[in-house]
């Protein structure tokens, strides 16, 4: 992925500022505004992963769980016309409009082959690698 640095799950952004020469960035996906700098590629790196230490160690302190990157679930507004389109066309295939989501999603993505519900507890696990359409 162009830009971004992953370490236990986390994903963090990589910016350059040159009016300040430092590289930053904070980590994605996740409500809290974690960042972190360094002045070159390693100590960004290492800023990145001390913030993901950092952010894991806070809520372990509070006993709470930290929040999960990709739950595999979001929500999406998409207006009142698109909505009642894609229900309708859900409908005439005979499936259910996630289901419906799922596959145009899995399509533009390029899937080779599906993703499966797993059995235990009723979460998607991938099947095959995804390859995005360049």
């Amino acid at each position: 992925m162009k830009d971004m640095m992953e370490y236990k799950g986390y994903y963090g952004s990589v910016h350059y500022s040159d009016e300040d020469r430092i590289f930053y960035g904070k980590i994605e996906f996740v409500r809290a505004l974690v960042s972190y700098e360094g002045t070159d590629v390693k100590s960004l790196r290492k800023a990145f992963e001390e913030a993901v230490d950092d952010y894991l160690l806070t809520f372990k302190k509070q006993g709470k769980e930290p929040e999960k990157v990709f739950k595999g679930s979001f929500n999406v507004r998409i207006g009142s016309q698109l909505h009642r389109a894609i229900a309708l066309n859900a409908l005439e295939k005979g499936i259910t409009l996630n289901k419906y989501i799922v596959d145009v999603i899995e399509k533009e993505l390029g899937a080779e082959e599906s993703w499966s519900k797993s059995r235990k507890g009723g979460q998607r696990q991938r099947v095959s690698e995804v390859t995005r359409k360049r």
